[in-house]
């Protein structure tokens, strides 16, 4: 799904520049997931992390049935996790395209947006979902009003269509009724088509003052507008609001018995636990260290100047600027020329544990001196969400003597190395 978005993206724009700019954060963001999962599946497979899970779980189901008392306590805790994944991919398919239905189709997002704001706004602010709180509903609505600016409606209907069939060939029992009132006993394919056309035509909530009027609006007030995708996403929205309970329900399960397992696990592996540190500082120390992601393959642990050059193709990502390719055939490197790599060393790579959020996170070494700045993961690192890994499990920073060499030489601005005390 996300490769056919891509691809979808950069053939609509492959002649427009003004298309393609539209497209350009959705295509950065959608290929960021696209490789990070990608990468996860080939971590999960070098690792063979399923087995060991497998074999870890059998273990710790004969430590629990080996004490009365814990057998009583814990013998449930497995199995009621393994059904509620069971359950849960029955319906995947469906629950995905849902999902996936509002995140991608812009005028039906803007639809949704609108019809939920009408009716989580005659709340009270506490019984109200998350976006539509008032600490939150000014950000809410400013974001929907920045999309309509990379709306492209042909794109937007393209997708919109692959939604709607998709959900159109689920089994029987799994039908969303909104998308069967479109089809109507007709050809699946031909019924869409005809309600895209006449959709398409007559809304108006791509335009922003429209959108904006209509995030005011009460529901009574929106049925008035007459417009096809607030009339279809009230047709849908109990589908939408079934599964957001579902979902509440799981969470609550899980949570519940995730809590269950984490006990008996302490008591299993005899140790303490490192702990969740998403949303807190962490601190974790390692190594500069290089790694072979295939046979016959070593990435060294530092890059240098000379790479982005060799990089250069002039077409983004590789349109490295003019100014800085001519600082570089100047070998104007001032003091960030190292001698043992013969350049200005750019990015470097180190075994310490990173995740989403660790970008910009200063890295030091054993003297307490910043050295680098993270950015990124290896591609083979993905897996760290998972496990960490030896051979695999690397991060990376760009070096700070790049930093500083941009700063001084590109950028001109010697002031701020004088403010920091590293201008000599």
């Amino acid at each position: 799904l996300y490769n056919w978005l891509i691809s979808l993206m950069k053939e609509m724009g492959e002649n427009d520049r003004e298309v393609a700019l539209k497209h350009l954060s959705r295509i950065k963001g959608l290929s960021n997931v696209e490789k990070n999962y990608r990468g996860k599946l080939l971590g999960l497979k070098r690792l063979d992390l399923v087995e060991q899970k497998r074999l870890e779980e059998q273990e710790l189901m004969e430590y629990i049935k080996s004490d009365e008392s814990r057998n009583a306590a814990y013998r449930k805790v497995l199995p009621a996790i393994e059904k509620l994944y069971l359950d849960r991919r029955v319906t995947a398919e469906r629950e995905l395209n849902l999902h996936y239905m509002r995140r991608n189709s812009y005028l039906f997002r803007f639809a949704y947006t609108v019809y939920e704001a009408a009716i989580e706004r005659q709340k009270s602010d506490i019984e109200r979902e998350s976006p539509y709180m008032d600490k939150n509903f000014s950000r809410t609505k400013n974001r929907l009003l920045m999309m309509t600016k990379d709306y492209y409606e042909p794109t937007d209907k393209i997708v919109f269509k692959e939604f709607l069939m998709r959900l159109s060939r689920l089994p029987e029992d799994q039908q969303v009724n909104a998308v069967q009132s479109i089809i109507d006993n007709k050809e699946p394919e031909a019924a869409i088509n005809e309600f895209l056309e006449n959709a398409y035509q007559k809304s108006k909530l791509r335009q922003q003052e429209n959108l904006e009027q209509a995030l005011q609006m009460s529901e009574a007030e929106l049925k008035q507008l007459d417009d096809p995708f607030i009339k279809f996403t009230m047709e849908i929205y109990p589908a939408y609001k079934e599964l957001r309970e579902i979902n509440k329900s799981r969470k609550g399960e899980i949570d519940e018995l995730a809590a269950k397992l984490i006990d008996v696990k302490k008591d299993f592996l005899e140790t303490d636990f490192i702990p969740d540190a998403n949303g807190t500082l962490r601190f974790t120390y390692g190594h500069i260290r290089g790694y072979s992601p295939a046979n016959a393959i070593y990435y060294h642990p530092i890059t240098t100047l000379d790479g982005v050059i060799e990089k250069t193709t002039g077409e983004p990502p590789f349109n490295t600027p003019e100014k800085l390719i001519e600082l570089y055939m100047q070998k104007d490197f001032g003091r960030f020329y190292n001698q043992k790599v013969g350049s200005v060393p750019t990015a470097i790579l180190y075994d310490m544990d990173t995740t989403g959020g660790n970008s910009g996170s200063p890295v030091m070494n054993a003297n307490g001196e910043i050295v680098g700045v993270n950015f990124d993961r290896a591609f083979e690192a993905t897996i760290n969400d998972y496990a960490w890994s030896e051979d695999y499990s690397r991060s990376i920073a760009v070096d700070i003597r790049y930093v500083l060499w941009v700063t001084q030489k590109y950028g001109g601005a010697d002031y701020l190395l004088r403010e920091m005390n590293v201008d000599e």
